[in-house]
């Protein structure tokens, strides 16, 4: 089941008690001054954390504060979906081309379930292409985010093999920053924060995988900050 959600936040209302209004796909859509695509898997969903808790929730609350605007949000994600998933899933989807953020956060289901690395290197630039696209074909309005390393989690030391997952994580993620690079998008790096999941479990959910709360607030800060020196955001 695909994860396709629309809403509109309540400026002020943040964290996990954020006021939402959800509607459907087919119901007519409240007027709003941005519109804010999140592409992705279990890392865009928010997987073990609350409704508020993801980060494309806590970046539009953010960003809903410091505009003063209505922000509606699109989300194109599921637990375990690899790059051919997403690029499936947005074709079901359908999602309209006149986004004004899009975020890309995938590769790391390429990467666990062993999938040759060439098909995220055929994958990655077509998926980027799209977010373009969606995004009015403004390359300034796309945010690529970086893998999180989860061979620093309870999960990824019990699986073993700890270097190789953190080597092969790497070379995701550089493929990722060149291909953004190459195709003018912005790079964000949230992957070092994870690499603190040993040290500091808060950064960790419950189920000892996946990115908690807290842990999604430092992405959305390092992801707020590339917004900003774009400067489009009124």
């Amino acid at each position: 089941m695909k994860k396709y959600i629309l809403l509109v936040i309540i400026i002020g209302i943040v964290g996990c008690s954020t006021q939402q209004t959800v509607v459907s796909t087919n119901d007519s859509v409240p007027a709003k001054d941005l519109k804010y695509l999140a592409l992705g898997d279990s890392y865009t969903i928010g997987e073990s954390v609350c409704e508020g808790c993801k980060f494309p929730i806590q970046l539009i609350s953010d960003l809903a504060e410091d505009t003063d605007e209505k922000i509606g949000l699109q989300i194109i994600a599921e637990t375990g979906w690899t790059t051919s998933d997403l690029i499936k899933g947005i074709n079901d989807a359908q999602p309209t081309p006149d986004q004004d953020i899009v975020t890309l956060l995938i590769g790391v289901n390429n990467q666990y379930q062993g999938k040759d690395f060439s098909l995220y290197q055929e994958d990655f630039p077509t998926l980027v292409a799209k977010a373009i696209q969606l995004a009015k074909g403004n390359k300034d309005h796309v945010f690529v985010v970086s893998i999180p390393d989860y061979a620093y989690t309870p999960y990824g030391q019990k699986k073993g093999n700890t270097e190789q997952i953190s080597k092969e994580i790497e070379e995701y993620n550089a493929f990722a920053k060149r291909t953004a690079g190459i195709m003018g998008v912005s790079f964000v790096n949230i992957t070092n924060i994870t690499k603190e999941g040993l040290n500091n479990t808060s950064l960790v959910a419950s189920d000892g995988l996946h990115p908690s709360k807290e842990a999604y607030s430092s992405f959305v800060t390092q992801i707020l900050f590339e917004i900003r020196k774009k400067n489009f955001i009124k």
